[in-house]
Parts: C-alpha cells; structure tokens; sequence
C-alpha cells in the first residue's frame, strides 16, 4: 500500500464526519501491507497519528497528511511516536487547547494526546460500553481495572444504582472522577478505589453483591497483573461478589489468548456463569485476524 492509497483510504473514510471519534486509518489489524505501525483517528478538529515504530517514510507520510487536512474540518495534527520511549507527542499543524476531549455516543471522555503513552480514552472498547450502558438500569456496577472509568460513565448515563471504580493508579481514577463531572453526572453513587484488585477482594466483597462486573485488565503489567496467570485468580472469586442473577463482561485483548481461554476458565472455576455471545468489535478496528483482536465476552449467572 503506497502513500497515495492512505491518502485516498483517509478521504473516503472522512465522508460525512461528525465531532465524534472515529478511526480513519487501522494498519494494527493487519489488512494493510505494510503499515500495521499505523494509526489515524479522528477527533473533531483533530488529526492523531500514531506510529508504533520507525518509518522510513514519515516526512513523505506528514506532507500527505498536511496536504489531506488542507481539505477537511481537521485544523491539527498531533504526531505520537510510540517507539521512542519516554518522547512526547508532537503538534505538526496548529494547536491543541487545554482540556481536550473525545466524543462516543454523545458521552464525553478526557483526553491526553500529548503523552507518549495512553491517551486515557480506548476506543476500541466502545461497543463494550455500550453494552454496558444499555444494561446498568439499577444495577449495582462493578467496574475492575477501571483506568479512567468510562465504563463507570456509561453505567451511570444508563440509568446505574452504583458503580464501583477499581484501578491501582490514582492519576487515572481522578481523571476518572473528571469524566463525570464532565458529563454532568452525580458521583454520590460512584465509588473511586486505588487498591490492587488481587490483594482487596475483601474490601471489594463489603460492597457487593454486583449486578454487573467488569473485568478488563492488561494483558501484561509488570508488578500487578498477567493475564496467562492472574486472570484465573478473578474468575474464582466471582462466585463471591456476584448476585445470583449477575452478567459478566470480560474482556481480553491479547494477540496471543483466545477467546476459549476466557471460556475455559469460566467453565472450570465459575460455572454457574453461562457464555451468552461475544460482542463485535467496532466496524474501523476490523483485523486479518479476529481470534488475536479484542475480546468482548458476556456470560449470565444461573439462578
């Protein structure tokens, strides 16, 4: 795939844009030779390119990126070079104001793009939120490895009784908290705990039983979770926070566990929670290879 084809890929993919979010460019699934260290999203106004390793190529691939913003509602680009460790993210065209956020679903997100690290904003995991909305109605919500609590948001816009943040970073719960403030939503229901989520079942215990829970952890964070041996240590405790009628979302974006390694465990060590579908992923993160990209999985707890 040359530059040309981005460029024309970018223009058919910026037709009828809204202040949304949307994904224009996915080279992480694989599907274009080439460019699987690509990246390019839409934000509003905003144009952010990440790239996931050296290119040769980069000042031909800004000019045709300058040249494709010329002709759309973009006014900035921010160039992240997620290679370079510890570099910050670039503005290559115009500026970038204070208090950016991103728009999914009329929701609205804090956003970070001038970190060479998340952004605070996955987007990815939107049709996991929207499930997660569409089914909090009062409902006592537990949201593990939390990060910026989107989910949390989403619960409450969907009507949630509670909700229960748990994540080990303090930074990002209080970007958490911001979200909901930034979406006019009352937290006197919402609950934001620092604790590592393998240590605190009993502090976690004393708030259930959940209506609701969702696990959506790393797959690898060095000092607090693995995914390959630590899921398993959630699974097993699930019986003991979840209300009889429970639904579980549990996630997993592991390029090298599937999703029958969620299944087994489930059945093994919870199996009065019954697989139920996996969601699908959003349309623009499609990958060559569904089986190694996000894994959205809905299991019900039998009576």
């Amino acid at each position: 795939m040359t530059i040309n084809d981005i460029h024309t890929h970018l223009q058919e993919n910026s037709k009828n844009l809204t202040n949304e979010f949307k994904r224009l460019f996915h080279g992480r699934g694989g599907l274009y030779d080439g460019w699987k260290h690509l990246t390019i999203d839409s934000i509003n106004d905003i144009l952010s390119v990440a790239l996931y390793f050296e290119e040769e190529k980069e000042k031909e691939l800004l000019e045709m990126l300058k040249l494709f913003v010329a002709s759309t509602r973009h006014k900035t680009i921010v160039l992240q070079r997620r290679y370079i460790k510890g570099a910050p993210s670039e503005v290559i065209v115009g500026e970038l104001l204070d208090n950016i956020f991103v728009i999914e679903n009329a929701m609205k997100i804090k956003l970070n793009l001038l970190s060479n690290r998340n952004s605070g904003y996955f987007p990815d995991m939107k049709n996991g939120r929207e499930f997660v909305r569409e089914n909090s109605k009062d409902k006592n919500v537990l949201n593990l490895f939390s990060y910026t609590c989107a989910f949390s948001v989403a619960a409450m816009i969907g009507g949630a009784k509670k909700v229960s943040n748990i994540d080990m970073s303090k930074g990002a719960l209080s970007t958490g908290r911001a979200n909901h403030y930034l979406n006019d939503i009352e937290t006197r229901g919402v609950s934001f705990h620092p604790y590592n989520i393998l240590k605190s079942f009993s502090r976690i215990k004393k708030k259930g039983p959940y209506d609701l829970i969702i696990i959506d952890p790393p797959t690898f964070q060095k000092g607090s979770f693995e995914a390959t041996k630590d899921y398993k240590k959630l699974i097993m405790k699930l019986p003991q926070i979840a209300s009889e009628d429970c639904t579980l979302l549990a996630c997993l974006n592991s390029p090298d566990l599937d999703a029958e390694f969620i299944k087994e465990l489930i059945k093994e060590l919870a199996p009065s929670f019954k697989f139920v579908k996996r969601l699908e992923n959003v349309e623009e993160f499609v990958s060559i290879d569904e089986n190694r990209s996000l894994k959205n999985l809905i299991f019900q707890r039998n009576k």
